[in-house]
């Protein structure tokens, strides 16, 4: 059984399980292209770009343009969470605690969604006819990296829409960025932010309005930093498309007794899924200093 459920016993004098602050939802689920699978494994083909001929001749020959096409695997991982609830705690707690593990439980699975789509974004991608290539996000999908007081600027905003426009990706496609407080901050105190600007990204920062320079905005704490550059956060754009999420088994809960601990109740969650970056042209790596 947990070894920390006794600090929810009576003499702690309280009368529920409070839940200390922690991302429930998951924040990125609803910004990416969701699927389900079968399988362990998923493969997605895709076509690329052609170019017409012009016609040079009367009754010339038909041109034979080849479709170029490729294909991206995603794999399935399977994830769980589980913890006991011993009869005799219940007994000796205020509540039945059982419903608060479970949204614990239910918490650090959708939070385990978001850390899946983030590393997608940035690792390399599964590519080839079995998926035995990989393709690396390139460096033409990255602004430039941060000096010691560059964080995210209206500069760098307008870097990742430029790269966005220059690779002739669909205007219609919703387009998001995800990023820490900090870099809400950053556009706060940037000094090439106009009035207007400042005024959008103030309402941004208080949670009045969600985009800015066309991208919808997501606050996260789950980006990671930089590997090489432990001083950078990494943000990124993105649109609706540019990330798969595959769903082989959606967040599934059990809460029952277990005969083999003392008849002790489990609140049992487990989920199966996997994401994989679609086209490198549709995700930019931002990267934003942080002290």
């Amino acid at each position: 059984m947990s070894i920390q459920i006794t600090t929810s016993f009576v003499e702690q004098y309280s009368s529920n399980v409070t839940m200390l602050s922690q991302q429930m939802g998951s924040k990125l689920r609803g910004s990416v292209d969701v699927e389900t699978i079968n399988g362990k494994n998923a493969f997605f083909d895709q076509v690329g770009v052609t170019a017409a001929q012009i016609r040079t001749s009367r009754h010339g020959d038909t041109p034979q343009i080849d479709t170029p096409h490729s294909r991206r695997r995603l794999s399935l991982a399977d994830y769980e969470w589980a913890d006991l609830v011993d009869d005799v705690d219940k007994v000796r707690m205020l509540i039945d605690p059982t419903s608060s593990y479970a949204k614990a439980a239910a918490a650090a699975m959708n939070r385990s969604i978001d850390d899946v789509i983030i590393t997608a974004m940035n690792a390399s991608a599964s590519t080839g006819v079995a998926g035995g290539d990989s393709t690396a996000l390139p460096s033409t999908q990255k602004t430039a990296t941060s000096d010691q007081s560059d964080g995210l600027t209206i500069t760098k905003l307008l870097s990742a829409k430029k790269i966005m426009d220059d690779n002739d990706v669909d205007p219609s496609l919703k387009r998001f960025i995800v990023c820490g407080p900090q870099q809400i901050s950053d556009l706060l105190g940037t000094t090439s932010v106009t009035s207007a600007d400042f005024n959008t990204v103030r309402a941004l920062s208080t949670g009045e309005v969600n985009s800015f320079l066309g991208f919808e905005f997501i606050m996260s704490t789950r980006l990671n930093k930089d590997a090489t550059n432990t001083t950078d956060r990494l943000v990124f754009a993105y649109t609706e498309d540019a990330i798969k999420l595959g769903i082989g088994k959606d967040i599934g809960a059990k809460i029952s007794e277990r005969a083999d601990k003392s008849y002790s109740t489990q609140v049992y969650y487990c989920m199966s899924l996997g994401a994989v970056r679609m086209e490198e042209k549709k995700v930019v790596q931002i990267p934003c200093h942080e002290a």
